[in-house]
């Protein structure tokens, strides 16, 4: 009997759409991207109403990246992660492309002296969101399959020359943050993966000589860097956002000037609404609306390592882990941009900034690790 009741629970728990973690995980989303829409709307409303005359103009387009983004993470939950395999170089073929397009008159769209737009019948995607989980989907694949080669040199230089093409595409449009981004993506699955201690030195060394190389290339860059040095030393020129978001922040004290108070949002913080979204979200909410909002993500990208941790393979366990890392290192990366503990460079916050294809993305990437989890039941 003891057994036949085991079988009817084993048998109940396979047939259940989603368990009890997953749910967490699509709870948790949806809470980010909801609360999400409500600071893009606040954050944008006056600079939205005076630079296109509606300010609903970015609620809008973050709403439908939303409902896209949705639609993706259910499908991709349903979906066998399985089939993502076979698909592996074609998703990296397409993000490859992507990236060229956007140098592609007629097809780039360039901003802020940055081409990182590709456009297609009107709509704007940034091939950037998609390049990061290709490049997980390339590297679980890789890391999988090829687990005793990734302990040599040779066998580590199949996922080094993918990441470092797309960090070149990257950096050449110019976009230091994302490129550092793909770079710590890189680093931490090739440790999940089994690469050696003094490879792992290697290709430290490697990326923090790099570093500084990169910044030297480019003055704004190097400007950028004696702004975060000292921003109150061009206050109205490289350091001005980053004095501006610390107002924001200190602003908001312990508990925050209330929902729709931000006084930043009017023209004073730029890109209030997208990278620096966090600095209205500490001014209306305060520092403990932020531990709040931290400690959500953080309940979100533990619940997708334990996806991982528990998947019933390697490719799984590596793809549910990768979607945590990147949603890991590039929050992370925009809170300690926006606090000033590391030097201004624009990337957005994981389903809260404004941006549809980021949001879309990100949902899709959590909708494969669900598929992970449901398949591993």
């Amino acid at each position: 009997m003891k057994v036949k009741t085991k079988k009817k629970l084993f048998v109940s728990e396979k047939s259940k759409l989603f368990d009890k973690r997953e749910i967490a995980v699509i709870l948790l989303v949806l809470f980010l991207v909801g609360f999400g829409c409500l600071m893009v709307y606040s954050a944008s409303c006056y600079s939205a109403e005076h630079r296109y005359g509606n300010q609903f103009f970015f609620l809008f387009k973050q709403l439908f990246g939303v409902a896209l983004g949705i639609f993706a993470l259910f499908f991709f939950a349903f979906f066998d992660y399985h089939i993502l395999k076979k698909f592996k170089y074609w998703v990296l073929l397409a993000s490859v492309i992507l990236l060229i397009l956007v140098f592609v008159p007629g097809f780039g769209v360039q901003s802020y002296g940055a081409n990182r737009w590709v456009n297609f019948l009107g709509i704007s995607i940034q091939p950037s969101e998609l390049a990061k989980f290709a490049l997980v989907l390339f590297l679980a694949s890789y890391l999988s399959e090829q687990h005793e080669k990734i302990k040599t040199f040779k066998g580590l230089l199949p996922p080094l020359a993918v990441a470092g093409l797309l960090c070149l595409l990257v950096i050449i449009e110019p976009s230091m943050s994302v490129t550092m981004c793909l770079a710590l993506v890189t680093f931490f699955m090739l440790v999940m993966g089994g690469i050696k201690r003094k490879h792992t030195l290697i290709f430290s060394s490697v990326a923090v000589t790099t570093v500084p190389i990169l910044i030297l290339a480019e003055p704004y860059r190097l400007r950028r860097l004696f702004a975060f040095l000292d921003p109150w030393s061009s206050p109205q020129g490289e350091g001005f956002q980053l004095i501006q978001s610390l107002y924001s922040l200190g602003n908001g004290g312990l508990f925050g000037v209330g929902l729709f108070n931000s006084r930043q949002k009017y023209l004073f913080l730029p890109f209030a609404e997208s990278d620096f979204i966090f600095s209205i979200i500490g001014e209306e909410f305060g520092f403990v609306g932020c531990v709040l909002l931290m400690a959500v993500f953080f309940a979100l990208v533990f619940l997708l390592f334990k996806i991982g941790l528990n998947a019933k393979d390697r490719f799984g366990c590596l793809l549910a882990c990768g979607v945590a890392i990147v949603i890991a290192v590039q929050t992370l990366l925009n809170i300690a941009v926006v606090t000033g503990s590391i030097p201004p460079t624009g990337l957005p916050l994981p389903f809260i900034s404004s941006g549809g294809t980021s949001v879309a993305v990100f949902m899709a990437g959590v909708g494969v690790a669900l598929s992970v989890s449901r398949h591993s039941r």
